[in-house]
């Protein structure tokens, strides 16, 4: 992960290394975008996520205090922080703003139909309302979905082949997000039983309750969790990689992040490479293109990562053919 100190070097560095001769020429004009992040300012997966994506507009010629002024909103995971956030960066009027899931898009939406929103991250935007098709969103919003719902079935089969014996499965799923933490959970449901595995959903609200239902889920044996992707899912993952580790349980999540932190097995979409295709939107869109024509694209890249160490503390051994699939082995 990368620190805090790099992710603040990421901000400003690409301003200092232009020539003197760059600098002595006539100001460029300054362009504004907003920025709505649903955590604190500390939180390390998104500050690298935000660097990943300022490093890809320098790359295409945006520089912090050059010709781009970046106003970014750490709003913390709280609804109402986000949506006061939300109404004043719309209130800004600036030229562009980055909205970063399912939590942030709504009451940006809701604060401005004109300002353009470009969104790395979001589940199913044609369910939401954010946009009226894939193809041609229709609106001012547009950008990156994580994944379609089928791959929740591929989170069972890899835990099963990590850890054959599992035969319950806690499926833990945020109830605020509705549609997607139903669609998922409905998949692994609809292939549990082909794979003699029963699934059972774990709603996850606040930290006291997910630690007494995983508890609870952990009395009976032969158990596994399957972490669904969702922003509640990001907040609380310390939380349930402890759990997943307490209680012996393997634990399949959706990002990688969770593996490096000490999960045991991830699968799913390369978000750091969102940040950078979502920079190149931003990137069009401040040359004049309108979101409205910009599709909204899915990831085209899916990694598998692996812990060997909390595999090797779970008592599992990793198929050889599992580890030759893997794009990271942690040891």
């Amino acid at each position: 992960m990368m620190r805090r100190r790099e992710f603040i070097t990421a901000l400003g560095g690409a301003a200092v290394a232009w020539p003197l001769a760059a600098r002595a020429q006539q100001p460029e004009r300054m362009r504004r975008i907003g920025v709505l992040l649903p955590a604190a300012a500390d939180d390390a997966v998104f500050q690298t996520r935000m660097a990943v994506f300022l490093q890809e507009l320098a790359l295409l010629g945006w520089t912090v205090a050059r010709n781009l002024r970046i106003d970014i909103r750490w709003a913390t995971a709280d609804a109402a922080e986000i949506r006061r956030h939300a109404a004043e960066l719309a209130a800004l009027a600036p030229d562009l703003i980055l909205a970063t899931g399912d939590s942030t898009v709504p009451p940006l939406l809701q604060a401005t139909r004109t300002v353009p929103i470009v969104f790395p991250v979001v589940m199913d935007p044609i369910a939401a309302g954010y946009v009226d098709s894939l193809a041609r969103p229709g609106g001012n919003a547009t950008g990156f979905m994580v994944f379609d719902y089928g791959l929740s079935g591929k989170w069972l089969e890899l835990l099963k082949e990590i850890a054959p014996g599992v035969k319950r499965v806690a499926v833990l799923r945020d109830t605020i997000a509705n549609v997607t933490g139903l669609a998922q959970l409905g998949i692994i449901q609809a292939m549990a039983p082909s794979l003699r595995v029963e699934a059972s959903p774990v709603n996850l609200l606040d930290a006291g309750a997910i630690e007494r239902a995983v508890a609870a889920f952990a009395h009976t044996p032969d158990g596994g969790l399957i972490l669904t992707a969702s922003g509640a899912a990001i907040r609380h993952r310390e939380l349930v990689i402890t759990l997943a580790a307490r209680h012996k349980l393997p634990a399949v999540y959706w990002e990688r992040f969770f593996v490096t932190a000490g999960g045991l097995l991830s699968y799913g979409p390369d978000l750091i490479d969102n940040y950078r295709r979502a920079a190149a939107y931003v990137d069009r869109i401040l040359k004049g293109e309108k979101p409205a024509n910009l599709p909204v694209q899915a990831p085209t890249k899916y990694e598998l990562a692996i812990n060997l160490k909390t595999a090797k503390a779970l008592g599992l051994e990793v198929p050889p053919t599992l580890l030759a699939r893997a794009d990271e082995v942690i040891e």
